[in-house]
C-alpha cells in the first residue's frame, strides 16, 4: 500500500461516532489514532485485540474493517472484574453490554468474538497479525505475557499499539520501553496521548535504533514512579507529571504517520 486509504477522514469519523455511543476509557485523541492505524497499517493479517470491555475501540476498529473489506476484528476479553484497570467492575460482566453494542451497529459479521484470557484465546493461534492492540491487563506480568504471546505473530511492516502507556500504569509503558524501543526488531516509534506505539520491522529496525533510543531515555525515567502501579500521590504524582510532560505524546496527522511507516515509494 502506496498511498493513503480513500476516503480516510469519512471513514474514521464514522468509526469516532460509532465509538462515543458506548462507555469506555478511550478519549476522542486516542481513538482516532486507533482508527488510523487499522485503516493505514501497511501489513497484511488480522487485527487483534486484547480487551475489549463494552466494545468501544472494538466498534472503531470493526467499523474501518468493514469499510476496507479487512478481516474481522478478534477481539479477546474475559468480560469478567475486577482488574486493576478497571476495579470498578468488580463481580460484574461487561459481555452482555458489548454484543449489544456491536449488533446495534450492525457489525457481527466484522467481529470475532473470543470470550477468554488472552492466554488461552493464544493456545493454537497460527495466523499472521497486522494491528496488534494491547488493552488488557495493565500489570507487567500481564502486558509482558500478552506481548510474548501474539507479537511473535505480527506481519512485517504491522503495529504493536499499548493502551495506557502514559496512565501510571507499569505494565504497557514498561513492556513497551524495555522489549520495544530497545529492541532492533522495531522501527517507528512513538507515544498520542496515552497510546504507544510502533512499527514491526525486523529487516531494518536498526537504522531506527537511535530514534527509539532517544525516546527510550525520556520514557524509562517514568518507570521507578510506577512500581505495581501504586496509585500516586503529593509530589510523587507531580514528579511523575513532570517527567510524563518531557515524554513527545502529541497528535500526528494522517499523511505524517504514514510517510514514517510506508515501506513504498508513494505513487
Amino acid at each position: 500500500m502506496a498511498n493513503l486509504p480513500e476516503n480516510l477522514n469519512e471513514v474514521v469519523e464514522r468509526a469516532l461516532e460509532l465509538s462515543r455511543s458506548v462507555p469506555g476509557f478511550l478519549g476522542d485523541r486516542e481513538a482516532r489514532f486507533l482508527a488510523l492505524l487499522a485503516a493505514c497499517t501497511p501489513a497484511d493479517g488480522a487485527i487483534v485485540e486484547i480487551g475489549s470491555y463494552k466494545a468501544k475501540s472494538t466498534l472503531l476498529l470493526a467499523s474501518v474493517a468493514a469499510r476496507y473489506g479487512l478481516s474481522p476484528v478478534v477481539a479477546i476479553d474475559p468480560h469478567t472484574g475486577p482488574s486493576i484497570t478497571d476495579p470498578q467492575v468488580a463481580g460484574a460482566s461487561s459481555f452482555e453490554e458489548f454484543v449489544t453494542g456491536i449488533r446495534a451497529a450492525r457489525l457481527e459479521n466484522h467481529v470475532e468474538i473470543r470470550r477468554a484470557l488472552s492466554r488461552d484465546a493464544a493456545k493454537g493461534w497460527s495466523r499472521p497479525i497486522r494491528l496488534l492492540w494491547i488493552d488488557g491487563d495493565h500489570t507487567y506480568q500481564g502486558t509482558s505475557e500478552d506481548f510474548a504471546l501474539f507479537s511473535p505473530f505480527l506481519s512485517n511492516g504491522a503495529i504493536v499499539a499499548m493502551h495506557d502507556a502514559l496512565h501510571a500504569y507499569e505494565g504497557p509503558l514498561r513492556v513497551f520501553v524495555e522489549q520495544v524501543l530497545r529492541s532492533d526488531r522495531f522501527g517507528p516509534a512513538g507515544f498520542v496521548q496515552s497510546m504507544a506505539w510502533a512499527q514491526f520491522r525486523p529487516d531494518d529496525g536498526a537504522k531506527f535504533r537511535e530514534e527509539r533510543e532517544r525516546l527510550a531515555r525520556r520514557a524509562a525515567r517514568l518507570i521507578p514512579f510506577l512500581k505495581d502501579s501504586r496509585p500516586l500521590h503529593g509530589l510523587t504524582k507531580m514528579r511523575y507529571k513532570l517527567a510524563r510532560s518531557r515524554v513527545p505524546r502529541a497528535p500526528i496527522s494522517a499523511v505524517d504517520w504514514f510517510s514514517l511507516v510506508s515501506t513504498k515509494p508513494a505513487l
